[in-house]
């Protein structure tokens, strides 16, 4: 391998290690989602937005994120990004009130952005022949890092229960939480520090002007013979758009006629990444495996099984994503998410749940028991049935901290079936949609308007995250897990209908190269 790809693979690396931040800052709330509630004593909307604080706190930092990325540069606009998870992670760890908690929790979604700003960097200093690749690094690193912070979580959930002396004394049993939030403070301080290594976007310095150093930054890219054509193909993106380099001058160009194309297949791929209920199965993984009717442990063991699922089939999609292309990869993994979260529907739909009086006898957890005793042997269609048939007998308080613990004594379900489901919805998700689309967002805006354009669409996308994170836990109460599954499917399919009339094929082309067979579109 020649020093240019070495660099390339060195700076996408380090940069790309803000998606194992991210991913450690999502998956850890996870495991944390029960201690939290019954500290806090939430109720579903109140656990929705501590679960989707970041999300919400992305919606304001994207509002400034393209104009910081312009004014400062894609590098020191992630090096502030690192610096508040690192102050997030901390908040989080020590707070001692819930507005604290989401407040801090809020504060790490202002980091959130580090994804379509490293997106974005990455396209800018990666060869197109390797753009896919570099690019997909993003999401491997995010799948790295839910896959650690499920294992994390199940590792404290482990020494929370152990009876060694030391683990006592470190508060594991009591702060069981607080040491899964805590877990991500080394990891941001880390990439923090890394970031400093990587050189200022050659196109950010382009676009300022300041051709001297951008020269310098292409010569660790590229060959030196190919430098001036390269900046030539610059002068031309630019050339063909406004000179009025306005924020507001350059989302009207986002919303002209000439990128109706790219706004269509932009805006698609951002509401359908999100609404295929990735970030409510990664988030409150235990949470959806104990509506199977596993046990606790067992729950967090499979949320496990969940990362490193996704862990293999993001390596997959790194090594196809250029061999067969983000045309083929978008729709078939589009297909594949729709049939993967059928088959969970149908499994939770066909779904009984009935309370036998043996097993009433054996739930020792809740005070009183036979006060389930109207529910013995009779048989609820769905697990929203049995839930309200518990608040009604037990109260609402109670009936929330025990629904799981009912569900896994009730249940007469398909569990393999429905992991099935969910398992190869997580495998097409990361082989396909989740990082495809933020290949093709590094490549279908030109130069000129794309430190507005990736924020802007990163903002829907994550407008659409926040919705589906926040009134998850309202959905499973007032809906049931079948039919919340069965509206992802609904609008994923709807998503790649639309994708299978605008979306074109983009691989080994440049950046310019694409722009071209986009306005032929």
């Amino acid at each position: 391998m020649n020093s240019y790809k070495k660099n390339a693979y060195l700076f996408s690396t380090i940069v790309a290690m803000g998606g194992f931040v991210f991913g450690l800052d999502a998956a850890l709330i996870s495991g944390t989602i029960k201690y939290i509630s019954e500290e806090f004593l939430l109720n579903d909307i109140q656990l929705g937005m501590v679960v989707g604080a970041p999300a919400l706190g992305v919606l304001l930092a994207l509002l400034f994120a393209g104009y910081a990325c312009n004014k400062y540069g894609r590098r020191n606009t992630l090096i502030i990004v690192a610096a508040l998870y690192v102050i997030s992670a901390v908040g989080s760890t020590i707070a001692p009130s819930y507005m604290a908690l989401l407040s801090a929790r809020f504060l790490g979604g202002l980091a959130f952005t580090s994804i379509s700003i490293a997106s974005m960097y990455i396209g800018e200093i990666a060869p197109p022949k390797l753009r896919g690749k570099l690019v997909t690094m993003i999401q491997i690193n995010i799948v790295v890092g839910l896959s650690g912070a499920y294992f994390i979580n199940y590792l404290i959930l482990q020494l929370a229960s152990s009876d060694a002396a030391w683990a006592t004394e470190y508060g594991f049993n009591t702060h069981t939480w607080r040491w899964m939030l805590g877990s991500e403070i080394i990891p941001a301080i880390i990439w923090l520090g890394l970031l400093f290594m990587v050189p200022k976007s050659p196109s950010w310095l382009f676009i300022k002007g300041r051709i001297e150093e951008t020269k310098k930054t292409l010569l660790k890219l590229m060959p030196e013979n190919k430098i001036e054509a390269h900046l030539t193909e610059m002068k031309e993106s630019m050339d063909d758009s406004s000179d009025d380099r306005s924020v507001m001058s350059q989302l009207k160009e986002i919303f002209s006629k000439k990128f109706r194309v790219v706004f269509i297949i932009a805006l698609t791929l951002a509401i359908a990444q999100q609404s295929t209920g990735i970030n409510a199965i990664l988030f409150y993984a235990p949470t959806v495996f104990e509506q199977i009717g596993l046990g606790k442990d067992a729950a967090f063991m499979q949320a496990i099984w969940t990362g490193l699922t996704g862990l293999v089939f993001t390596v997959f999609g790194l090594l196809l994503v250029d061999k067969l292309g983000r045309r083929p990869m978008i729709l078939g993994g589009m297909l594949w998410v729709v049939v993967s979260l059928g088959i969970a529907f149908y499994g939770f739909k066909t779904a009984t749940y009935t309370l036998t009086k043996d097993a009433v006898a054996e739930l020792t957890e809740i005070e009183n028991p036979e006060r389930l005793n109207s529910m013995i042997d009779v048989e609820y269609g769905s697990d929203i049935e049995l839930k309200r048939a518990l608040i009604d007998s037990i109260g609402e308080e109670e009936g929330r901290k025990h629904s799981s613990l009912l569900i896994q004594k009730s249940a007469k379900i398909n569990a393999i079936l429905i992991l099935i489901g969910i398992l190869s919805f997580i495998a097409a998700f990361h082989f396909s949609v989740g990082p495809v689309m933020w290949v093709l967002f590094s490549e279908i805006f030109p130069t000129s308007i794309r430190g507005i354009a990736i924020p802007f669409f990163t903002l829907i996308t994550s407008t659409t995250s926040w919705l589906i994170q926040t009134f998850f836990p309202t959905q499973l109460s007032s809906f049931g897990i079948s039919n919340t599954l069965l509206f992802y499917a609904t609008t994923v399919f709807i998503g790649m209908i639309i994708l299978s009339k605008y979306l074109v094929e983009t691989k080994g082309l440049s950046i310019e190269e694409i722009q071209l067979k986009l306005q032929k579109k």
